[in-house]
């Protein structure tokens, strides 16, 4: 997916008012279905660390949670919310709690899963923390959950996305 279409799309945020990517006023956006009780949870920290990296620069992380893998994310939105901002003191956007895959995916992620990752394979999202970069053109990348959010790749295509 390479126009502006999915900046378009709408998602819930975590109070449940529609959104969308250009609606967060970021140029660009790191998309990742989230989860509170995964192997791959301490990732919150270097996505924060990313937002404050970043932010004045037009960039910003967008947290989904998810509970399709294992029932890693059973709380409400207020708990996940309550742990994000006490336990790793997030500061960026989360959304409301949505499926990426199967029936009722999130309209979001389903144009977000049309694009491959490195080695060329789109389709299903494997498990909680894999992330979507969004530039301001619409173009997608996509790096899979074990793919830290702090590696070279990761900030190497966020700061080629970056505008400002």
């Amino acid at each position: 997916m390479s126009d502006s279409s999915v900046r378009q799309i709408p998602f819930l945020d975590a109070s449940g008012a529609e959104q969308t990517i250009d609606g967060t006023g970021a140029d660009v956006a790191l998309i990742v279905n989230v989860a509170s009780k995964c192997g791959n949870t301490p990732q919150y920290e270097q996505l924060e660390e990313l937002q404050r990296m970043y932010a004045d620069r037009g960039f910003t992380v967008l947290g989904f949670p998810c509970n399709q893998f294992m029932g890693q994310e059973p709380g409400s939105i207020e708990q996940i919310l309550e742990f994000c901002s006490t336990t790793y003191g997030v500061t960026f956007p989360i959304g409301d709690k949505v499926k990426v895959n199967g029936r009722g995916a999130a309209e979001l992620f389903k144009a977000l899963k049309e694009t491959p990752d490195a080695k060329g394979a789109a389709g299903r999202v494997e498990w909680n923390f894999e992330k979507f970069l969004v530039g301001a053109d619409g173009s997608v990348q996509r790096f899979r959950p074990k793919q830290k959010p702090d590696s070279p790749e990761v900030i190497a295509a966020i700061e080629g996305a970056l505008t400002r």
